[in-house]
């Protein structure tokens, strides 16, 4: 890896994750020879990626470089933000982990069930000043859908850098109040270069308030009848304790399903988020015993993530609920984008269920982003009229117009940049420019296992979930220079072998002259040469029969 140093007077910037993408988001800040590091995400697999359980950054450049690393700042508690921590404490050695309240809580919560390496994790508080070697690290409180999001910003020798983590400006929150004061000194200060999220850059105007889907949510819940199945993402807070709150109205009792969902209430309970009387909360096992109309369930699956809680009850797999014409089963949350097929599977499913369902509409307020629209971001870029503009997370189009709203609200055209992840860039008070690329890469954690399923493995499920496997199983004698029995031929997703024996029998055939061919050659058999033959002729064969390409795997046993 080309080694990078940091000249005296630079700041050098760069992703490892979240640039160009949904997810994974991680970025790094090198000041002569010490690391900060913002964030530590995971990325959740779209069905390309079958078997896969999470995505996570690179870590090379880092593990190369610990020495160099001297803290770990989480933003806010969101997977995408701190999921990737237990993989990355396994191969780098992190310092110290700081993260506030909620954040806090779910870190802490992840590390006691994922990781026994001992970590040292502390909280911060919006007014504490951490300094560690050069870098003077504050914060200033930010709206977002997770209760405790920061923005976070390192002080240096020769300048101001700010990371704003994911924001929107909420004038009516349902949480604490964004610290707008601090935001505008920060920029009176000066920032040196900004680093904003562009999610929702493509939005004109404001995102609605949370106050707004509150209000929709207490309403919807006086006018419906019979169950209500309501499904969002489970580190959204403030919205279950919107769904709390009009459930205690409507005097329903409340049942919680999806693992993820059932750990951040139980967190966000400990921690004084999610508030209800006593009772309010009812052991799953013992919804049957309530009326309908009584009754909210809250669940996991709002993305149509295939073993969620709300898929596999729209599936009728679920063995606590099943679903009942009548029923209504409210969305409170939007698609991410990749997850819009599944998510429209899972509601046609419901529909067939005979349930009613509810989705985010012109005409129902049920989900409000927490990332800002063009306003909010360019307000954001006017509190802090930073020299240099890096816009980050997000898609490369969102990247885009975020730079185009820097650019409309006065950064210089030469100083908004739109990069890719493993960009370097290099900033001082004279100029910024990408200095050169660390290396970057999607790696695949399976079953915990972390990089040992690579892009060749993936394309080989693929190729059998497209066209499946056939299995050719052959022994011979290597001295007698002869085919022991009939080829058994194996067939897994590919043809039913009782519906085609006559294929089954050509194929045999073709095996056993394949075969021949190399046992008469020769005092010893050429098995790899022989694999390969029999591969190619039965590969021309079926594409001929079926016009499809299974895997082929041929077995050869020696005697």
């Amino acid at each position: 890896m080309k080694k990078i140093d940091a000249a005296t007077n630079e700041i050098l910037i760069f992703a490892l994750g979240g640039l160009g993408e949904y997810g994974k988001n991680m970025y790094c800040f090198q000041y002569k020879d010490e690391i900060i590091i913002i964030d530590s995400g995971l990325l959740f697999p779209d069905e390309y990626l079958m078997g896969i359980d999470y995505v996570i950054p690179d870590y090379t450049y880092l593990i190369k470089n610990q020495d160099k690393v001297k803290a770990l700042v989480i933003s806010h508690g969101h997977e995408d933000h701190i999921g990737g921590i237990p993989f990355l404490i396994k191969q780098v050695h992190i310092p110290v982990i700081y993260a506030s309240g909620l954040s806090y809580g779910l870190v802490k919560s992840k590390l006691e069930e994922k990781s026994s390496i001992p970590v040292n994790l502390k909280e911060y508080k919006e007014d504490d000043e951490i300094t560690i070697g050069n870098f003077k690290i504050t914060f200033f409180r930010t709206n977002h859908s997770i209760p405790d999001s920061f923005g976070i910003k390192l002080a240096t020798p020769i300048g101001n850098v700010v990371h704003t983590g994911d924001f929107k400006f909420d004038f009516s929150p349902t949480g604490a109040d964004s610290n707008y004061h601090r935001m505008a000194k920060i920029g009176e200060e000066g920032v040196l270069c900004l680093l904003s999220d562009s999610t929702n850059s493509e939005l004109e105007d404001f995102t609605i308030s949370e106050k707004v889907v509150s209000e929709t949510i207490k309403e919807m819940f006086k006018n419906i009848e019979g169950r209500i199945v309501i499904s969002t993402f489970a580190s959204n807070i403030h919205r279950v304790q919107q769904i709390v709150e009009a459930s205690i109205l409507t005097g329903r009792k409340i049942a919680v399903f999806g693992r993820s969902m059932v750990k951040n209430i139980d967190v966000g309970t400990k921690l004084g988020y999610i508030k209800a009387p006593k009772g309010t909360f009812i052991y799953t096992r013992n919804n049957r015993t309530i009326n309908a109309d009584k009754l909210t369930i809250i669940c996991t699956g709002s993305q149509g993530e295939p073993l969620a809680a709300l898929t596999r009850i729209a599936a009728g797999t679920h063995r606590q609920i099943s679903l009942k014409p009548g029923d209504t089963v409210v969305f409170s949350s939007s698609a991410i984008p990749g997850n819009l097929e599944s998510v429209n599977r899972t509601i046609n499913m419901l529909y067939k269920k005979g349930a009613n369902v509810i989705t985010q509409s012109p005409f129902a307020d049920v989900h409000a982003s927490g990332h800002g629209g063009q306003n909010e971001l360019k307000l954001m870029l006017k509190l802090m009229k930073p020299k240099y503009f890096f816009p980050v997370h997000g898609e490369y189009r969102m990247l885009k117009m975020h730079s185009k709203l820097g650019i409309d609200t006065g950064v210089l055209p030469k100083n908004s940049f739109v990069l890719e992840n493993g960009d370097v860039l290099a900033v001082n008070q004279e100029k910024a420019y990408v200095k050169t690329k660390v290396k970057t890469a999607d790696v695949y954690v399976d079953s915990d296992s972390i990089g040992e399923v690579g892009s060749l493995v993936i394309k080989d499920r693929r190729e059998l979930s497209d066209d499946g496997l056939l299995s050719v199983i052959i022994t011979v004698d290597q001295e007698h220079k002869e085919v022991i029995c009939s080829p058994n031929i194996v067939s897994k997703g590919f043809i039913y072998i009782e519906d085609h024996q006559q294929m089954v029998k050509d194929m045999q055939e073709i095996v056993i002259k394949t075969t021949y061919k190399y046992l008469n050659v020769g005092k010893k058999i050429n098995i790899s040469g022989m694999k390969t033959d029999i591969t190619r002729q039965l590969k021309k064969y079926v594409l001929k029969q079926t016009k499809r390409t299974p895997m082929i795997m041929p077995v050869i046993m020696v005697l």
